[in-house]
């Protein structure tokens, strides 16, 4: 593939991506549908026939093409949904706009850097170049999604161990007389990491007139943490049916310490499978030839 078949590749699609955007401010042809016709007589009463006169006014559609394709590429690199729950968990406040950018400007490095790949292998073929550069447009929208993933499972193993010394806490404060948005307060005034800082969250919306349990399932939402999810519905079937809520701390402390007791257990185990990779691969050789290596060194040198 030369220069010049590389450049008329790009001039091609270029055009073509221009023409399909002139061509989508073009009127259709077709016949209006029922729907669309009454809209503007139930426009006063009915919420859909507003949306649906809005959605046919001049403009409002734009580019009609390409937000077609751009709505079904957020769908293969995350939904909206998906990206903002992982961002909510991974705690770094990067909003849905945020992340998409760098999906798109990752994107554009990639398709370059696939592209300048191919055309620096002498006589490469356009299948291959373009595969190269489909690879270099996947791995610049994946990497974003696959990056904020990663800084989401963290933050919620750190969450998940903080649960049950904050937990005690909450028991213990109960014990000394003090009520749970009180030692919830507490916690998030003089706590350090992850869990008092989503518990501060919870004393702001407290403040800002919602109640402990809204707030508190709200968050429980947010995160989708099993341990801390059972721990709220926990402690409002307690508050309901009047049982004593300093039990049910402490039990959910010690059932979220086995239950991190025993992820440490499979991890070990998970680790010791992979530590006999280079004891077998790499120390077990060496040893061997060691071993061997002089016996045959004295072999052939007695013969």
């Amino acid at each position: 593939m030369t220069s010049l078949q590389a450049w008329g590749v790009v001039t091609g699609i270029v055009f073509a991506i221009g023409a399909w955007c002139v061509l989508s401010f073009f009127p259709r042809w077709r016949p209006r549908r029922v729907l669309r016709r009454l809209a503007p007589y139930a426009a006063d009463v009915s919420a859909d026939a507003r949306a649906m006169l809005r959605s046919a006014a001049p403009g409002a559609k734009g580019v009609l093409p390409l937000t077609r394709l751009f709505s079904r590429w957020g769908a293969v690199a995350g939904g909206d949904a998906l990206i903002a729950r992982l961002a909510r968990q991974s705690g770094t406040g990067a909003s849905l706009i945020r992340v998409r950018s760098q999906q798109a400007v990752a994107a554009v490095v990639g398709v370059c850097v696939g592209t300048a790949t191919s055309l620096s292998i002498p006589g490469v073929s356009v299948p291959a170049a373009s595969l190269l550069g489909a690879a270099g447009l996947a791995v610049g929208v994946l990497a974003p999604r696959a990056a904020l993933a990663r800084a989401a499972s963290r933050r919620l193993a750190r969450l998940d161990a903080e649960l049950p010394s904050v937990l005690e806490f909450l028991a213990l404060s109960l014990t000394a007389g003090e009520g749970i948005l009180g030692a919830i307060r507490r916690i998030a005034v003089y706590g350090s990491g992850e869990m008092a800082r989503e518990l501060s969250i919870v004393v702001t919306d407290v403040a800002a007139g919602l109640t402990l349990a809204r707030s508190l399932h709200m968050l429980a939402r947010d995160l989708d943490l099993p341990a801390f999810t059972r721990c709220v519905d926990q402690l409002a079937a307690a508050a309901e049916r009047g049982a004593p809520v300093t039990e049910v701390l402490r039990a959910q402390a010690q059932e979220a310490r086995d239950a991190q007791y025993r992820k440490e257990l499979e991890a070990a185990g998970r680790r010791e499978i992979a530590m006999l990779f280079p004891l077998v691969f790499g120390v077990l050789p060496v040893t061997v030839l060691f071993a061997v290596f002089p016996g045959l060194v004295a072999l052939r040198v007695g013969f």
